[in-house]
């Protein structure tokens, strides 16, 4: 097995910290949680079920951490994938003005960073 790339195993906890942080008011305090972060219309299914995303993927992050370098490339590519979804719905809902712009912006930006992040990883683990 070889080594990787040295930080990615914090970034995979970190990760999943803070997908719990968020998931666990998406999942039981929806209409609470939104209307803090200024959403005045909440559908609670579609904020439980990306509380749900974000447990699995973060769940995942956890799960995986102690793997080797095939799993932590199939994860980065899951990782790459999710967070480029996310720039583009964070980016059509900017543009469609369909939910308060800070939101917005706070996760166009969270997405985006993380984006990187993974994407760094992944050149570093191909590159050997």
């Amino acid at each position: 097995m070889s080594r990787l790339p040295k930080g990615l195993r914090g970034w995979f906890i970190a990760h999943f910290v803070i997908d719990t942080v968020f998931a666990i008011p998406l999942l039981f305090f929806p209409r609470i949680f939104l209307s803090a972060l200024g959403f005045t219309t909440i559908d609670p299914l579609a904020a439980r079920l990306v509380g749900a995303a974000l447990v699995g993927i973060g769940g995942a992050s956890f799960i995986m951490r102690d793997k080797g370098r095939d799993a932590y490339e199939s994860m980065l590519s899951l990782k790459l994938l999710w967070s480029s979804t996310a720039i583009l719905a964070a980016a059509i809902t900017l543009v469609e003005r369909s939910a308060p712009l800070a939101a917005s912006v706070g996760i166009l930006l969270v997405f985006a960073a993380f984006f990187l992040v993974w994407a760094h990883y992944r050149q570093r683990i191909r590159q050997g």
